[in-house]
C-alpha cells in the first residue's frame, strides 16, 4: 500500500422571444456542495466572483482575457472529452462554455451518463440524458443518433427542470434516429450482471449495453418509429420475446405487450415536439457558422474499443464517437478539451493500476465527495494516472486538458504521479495494455510515482493562476509535461466561477 508520507519515487500498486429551436428552424437549420474538507489555512481570501459570464467568469484579480480569450479562440466545433474512467467534471466546462456556443450536442451513451452542474445561484442539477447547456437559455441542446434514450427518465428530467424554472420548451431536440431504451433493458441488464456471478462488469444497470445490444443485432426500435404506432406492437413483441428467449428470469406475456404498447402511444404524444433529424439541424448549424458544442459521456478509459475491455461501457466515448453519434464529418471537429482530475477514479469493475486502498482511499473518496451522480455508488479512488491519461490524449488528439478538483488534494503533504507501469520480471510496459490477461498481471506490477510536495492549504477561492502556491503550480506544470498537453483551465471547487483560465 503506498503511504502518504512516503518520500520514495517507486512503489508497488497502490419567456416570449423565439426559442434556440425556433430559431434554428427558422433559419433553415431543420461536484458535491457538501465535500468535506480538512483543516488548513488558507492561500487566499479573494472571493470568487458571483457571476457566470465569459467576461466576469474570472474574480478580481484574475485579467478577463485570459477567460475570455480561451473561450472565444475555441473552435466552430468544438468538443469536452473525459479522459479518465468518466466522473471527471466534464458537465461543469460544459455548463461554461455552454453560454459561448449555439448549439450543445449529446452523441452517446444513455442516463448512465451523469453530469453534475451548478447555477449562477448555486443550485445544484444531475442531469443525466439533457446536454448540460440546458442552464443557458440561449442554448440549444441536441440529443444525438449515438444516444440510447430511456423516455420515462427523460420526462422526469424535462419535469425536474422545468419545475426549477429552466424553461426546457423548444430547447432540447431528440433524434429521431436515437434507439429507445425500455424499461426491459434495465431488467435485462441486471439479470446480465447477476448471470456473470464473480465476473460482473459492475454496470450501473441503467439498461445501456442491452439496448446497444438490441441497436447491434437490429431488433431495436428508434425514436422515429413511434411515429408508426401501427407498426410498433409487432417490433416491440419481437424485442420482448427475443429477451424472454434469452433469459428464463425474464418474464413476458401479453398483458406486458398491451401495457407497453399503451404506454408509449401517450409517450409518443409528448414526446413529438422533441423529434428531429438531428442530422440535418446539427450540419445546417454548421453550415449557418453556429458555434457546436458536443459533450461526451462517460471517458475514453470506457470507450467500447480503447477501454478496459469487457469493464467498458457499449458506446464510444471517445473523439471517433463525435462523428458517428452526431452525423457531422470528421474534417469539422477542431478543438477537443479532454477533462481530468487531478487524481483518478473509477466506479465499478476493472484494471485501475494507481488506485489507493483503505484508509488513503477512504479519506480521497470523502475529501473528493466521490459518489457517483447516476448509482450513488463510492467510487474507487487514487492517485493520477499518467500513463492512462497519455494514452487518452493520443487517441483523441486533445488541443488542451480541464484539471478539475486541484482542491481536493489540499489536505496532502505530498502528492504522488503513476508515471510508468513495470511488470514484476522489470520490463517496462510503454502504453496502456489492452490485453486482459497483462492488465490482470498489473496487479503484481511496479508502477513507478514521482512524488512532489502538497501545499497544504485551501485554494479553492483562489482564480488567478500565479496566485496558485508554487507547489500547485508545479504539479500543474509538471502534468502537462509528462503528457505533451497544455492544461487551459484548472477547477479549484464545485461552484460554476470556481475555475482559474491558465
Amino acid at each position: 500500500m503506498n503511504n502518504l508520507s512516503s518520500s520514495i519515487s517507486t512503489s508497488t500498486r497502490p419567456g416570449g422571444a423565439a426559442s434556440p429551436r425556433d430559431r434554428l428552424l427558422l433559419s433553415g437549420g431543420g461536484r458535491g456542495g457538501g465535500r468535506r474538507r480538512a483543516a488548513f489555512v488558507v492561500c487566499s481570501v479573494k472571493p470568487p466572483s458571483a457571476t457566470s459570464s465569459a467576461a466576469t467568469l474570472a474574480a478580481p484579480g484574475q485579467g478577463k482575457t485570459e477567460a475570455a480569450g480561451r473561450i472565444g479562440g475555441l473552435s466552430q466545433v468544438s468538443g469536452v472529452l473525459g479522459s479518465q474512467w468518466g466522473d471527471e467534471g466534464k458537465g461543469k466546462l460544459v455548463d461554461i462554455l455552454a453560454q459561448h456556443f449555439d448549439v450543445v450536442a449529446r452523441c452517446q451513451g444513455g442516463a448512465n451518463a451523469g453530469h453534475t452542474i451548478y447555477n449562477a445561484e448555486g443550485k445544484k442539477f444531475a442531469l443525466h440524458l439533457v446536454p448540460s447547456g440546458i442552464l443557458n437559455e440561449d442554448t440549444l441542446c441536441v440529443i444525438g443518433n449515438g444516444v440510447v434514450v430511456h423516455l420515462p427518465g427523460l420526462f422526469e428530467e424535462i419535469d425536474g427542470l422545468e419545475a426549477e424554472g429552466v424553461s426546457c420548451k423548444g430547447r432540447i431536440l431528440l433524434s429521431d434516429r436515437s434507439h429507445l431504451l425500455f424499461d426491459f433493458h434495465q431488467e435485462v441488464d441486471g439479470l446480465r450482471e447477476a448471470e456473470l456471478a464473480d465476473s460482473f462488469i459492475g454496470t450501473t444497470k441503467r439498461g445501456i449495453g442491452p439496448c446497444y445490444s438490441s441497436k447491434v443485432i437490429r431488433n431495436g426500435i428508434r425514436v422515429g418509429d413511434l411515429r408508426h404506432m401501427d407498426t410498433f406492437p409487432e417490433k416491440l413483441d419481437l424485442l420482448l420475446s427475443d429477451a424472454a428467449s434469452r433469459f428464463p428470469g425474464f418474464k413476458y406475456d401479453p398483458d406486458m405487450l398491451e401495457e407497453e404498447v399503451e404506454r408509449y402511444k401517450r409517450f409518443a404524444e409528448r414526446l413529438e415536439p422533441f423529434i428531429a433529424d438531428t442530422v440535418h439541424v446539427m450540419n445546417e448549424s454548421i453550415l449557418q457558422k453556429k458555434k457546436v458544442l458536443v459533450e461526451g459521456g462517460q471517458a475514453t478509459m470506457l470507450d467500447i474499443d480503447f477501454g478496459t475491455y469487457p469493464f467498458v461501457t457499449s458506446s464510444s466515448p471517445s473523439a471517433g464517437g463525435i462523428c458517428t453519434g452526431l452525423g457531422i464529418a470528421p474534417r469539422i471537429l477542431g478543438d477537443l478539451i479532454g477533462v481530468v482530475k487531478a487524481y483518478t477514479s473509477r466506479v465499478g469493475s476493472g484494471p485501475f493500476p494507481t488506485e489507493l486502498f483503505g484508509n488513503e482511499g477512504d479519506m480521497l473518496r470523502s475529501a473528493g465527495h466521490e459518489f457517483g451522480t447516476t448509482t450513488g455508488r463510492p467510487r474507487r479512488c487514487g492517485w493520477l494516472d499518467i500513463v492512462a491519461l497519455k494514452y487518452c490524449c493520443q487517441i483523441n488528439g486533445f488541443s488542451s486538458l480541464n484539471l478539475t478538483k486541484l482542491d481536493v488534494l489540499s489536505y496532502l503533504p505530498e502528492i504522488h504521479l503513476g508515471v510508468a507501469y513495470t511488470l514484476p520480471d522489470g520490463t517496462p510496459i510503454k502504453s496502456f495494455p489492452g490485453d486482459l490477461d497483462l492488465l490482470e498481471q498489473l496487479k503484481e506490477s511496479i508502477v513507478e510515482y514521482e512524488v512532489l510536495p502538497g501545499w497544504k492549504c485551501d485554494i479553492s477561492s483562489i482564480r488567478n493562476y500565479s496566485d496558485l502556491p508554487k507547489a500547485a503550480q508545479q504539479y500543474v506544470e509538471r502534468v502537462e509535461e509528462l503528457v505533451g498537453v497544455p492544461i487551459h483551465y484548472i477547477g479549484v471547487g464545485p461552484g460554476r466561477d470556481a475555475l482559474i483560465f491558465k
